[in-house]
């Protein structure tokens, strides 16, 4: 009997016992869950009804202070923005802002440019900051992020610029070179000589209108709306024939390799816009060919490389040329950037080719890289998804890329390239 008295005690004790710890438990769950959360510090009983739903949906960064300048209400926005910290407004100047609205009710607002968190630079985070009153005891601080806007509208004041320079060089040359021609209308050989000199402006003109269009072109549309595949070997064809006649000019042999135009590259394809990605290789061919010396060669070699997202089709094209620096190699994919502007304006070059190749590669998902020595040429690789990528790769495998350096193998403009098709 005082035995399993013994035990109905010791069971009755722990009964008890885990009772108390159930009843301690739930009420640690029921504070914990009242516990203020980064989105509402205090109790959102403060905010008057439907505030809070509003400021939910804001595309702004809000910031909801009570008489006190504490933080009631913050979005997640407001804190990646680095405007709250330790549930006060971290920002002096809106602090103030804040502060003076309470005080005489009436709205404000401000641009300001503040320190960027996380990173070393110095950049600036430009935001728009307006506050206004909310209720009799709260403040209401709405920031919009206009740093991304600012970037935009710097690129186009610089666009801008420079197509009204690059415009006024041949529209100015026309203009004077048709005076010259007027006053020398009795000297035949002058007004030839001036007629020439028209005709180089004319072209120089019309290819700069030209290049702006398909800038445009290819920022604007799509090109996956229209894509098809598209055989490498055909677009290597057309940018060649492209660039044949200044090459002769020049006594610039054009070699293809891969295997030539009916072999190894027979096989692949592009998927994407047929138009843009013709003219992309034909620019690149085009520069090589205008910055080599004479009775140098050109290279256009394509093959299928591997990597983690599918099979990629990349295309070479090797020049024997002076090169680039290597501070000129970070801004030629720029706009109207020249490496040497005198020269450029010997060959008749516009700075708008290599813009418009970048822009077609980002948008058919590849990129552009070029590899460069002064004095021993250059190589810039296409690198574009392959149509139907899923298909299965050859026995051999792909090609080997170094990872280590933007140039691919066997692109060094000195090196041969493997059973090149010569073109005349």
């Amino acid at each position: 009997m005082d035995v399993n008295a013994a035990v109905a005690a010791a069971a009755a004790i722990a009964g008890l016992c885990t009772g108390v710890i159930a009843m301690l438990a739930f009420r640690w769950s029921e504070r914990d869950q009242a516990r203020p959360t980064r989105t509402s510090l205090h109790t959102d009983a403060v905010l008057p009804p439907g505030v809070d739903t509003v400021l939910s949906v804001l595309r702004s960064s809000a910031v909801v202070l009570d008489e006190s300048d504490s933080v009631v209400k913050a979005s997640s926005a407001a804190y990646a923005l680095g405007l709250v910290r330790g549930g006060k407004l971290a920002v002096e100047p809106m602090l103030h802002m804040a502060r003076d609205t309470r005080r005489d009710g009436e709205i404000r607002q401000v641009e300001l440019d503040l320190p960027r968190r996380g990173t070393g630079r110095g950049e600036a985070l430009a935001v728009s900051a307006r506050v206004a009153p909310l209720g009799s005891r709260l403040v209401l601080l709405l920031v919009e992020d206009l740093t991304e806007a600012r970037r935009i509208e710097a690129v186009r004041r610089d666009f801008v610029a420079n197509v009204s320079h690059e415009l006024k060089t041949p529209v100015g040359a026309l203009s004077l070179l048709s005076e010259a021609v007027m006053d020398a209308s009795d000297d035949p050989e002058a007004v030839t000589r001036f007629a020439g000199r028209m005709q180089i402006e004319a072209t120089r003109l019309t290819n700069l209108v030209q290049e702006l269009i398909d800038l445009s072109r290819v920022q604007n549309d799509d090109p996956l709306e229209d894509a098809e595949p598209v055989r490498v070997d055909e677009l290597v064809a057309e940018a060649i024939d492209r660039s044949r006649h200044p090459a002769s000019t020049k006594q610039i042999t054009m070699a293809v390799g891969g295997g030539g135009l009916g072999g190894a590259t027979a096989d692949l394809h592009i998927w994407g816009n047929r138009g843009q990605l013709a003219a992309a290789l034909g620019n690149l061919v085009e520069n090589a060919v205008n910055y080599s010396p004479a009775r140098t060669r050109v290279g256009v070699s394509a093959r299928r490389v591997s990597a983690p997202g599918g099979d990629l089709i990349e295309i070479s094209v090797t020049d024997q040329g002076i090169g680039i620096s290597e501070k000129d190699r970070e801004r030629v994919f720029e706009r109207f950037y020249r490496v040497d502007p005198a020269r450029s304006r010997a060959t008749g070059g516009t700075g708008l080719g290599l813009a418009i190749v970048k822009h077609v590669a980002a948008s058919h998902g590849g990129e552009v890289t070029v590899w460069s020595s002064e004095g021993q040429g250059s190589t810039f690789t296409l690198r574009l998804p392959e149509a139907g990528a899923g298909r299965e790769r050859s026995s051999n495998g792909p090609d080997r890329v170094d990872e280590d350096d933007d140039r691919p193998y066997d692109t060094d403009p000195n090196a041969e390239i493997p059973a090149p098709e010569v073109l005349p």
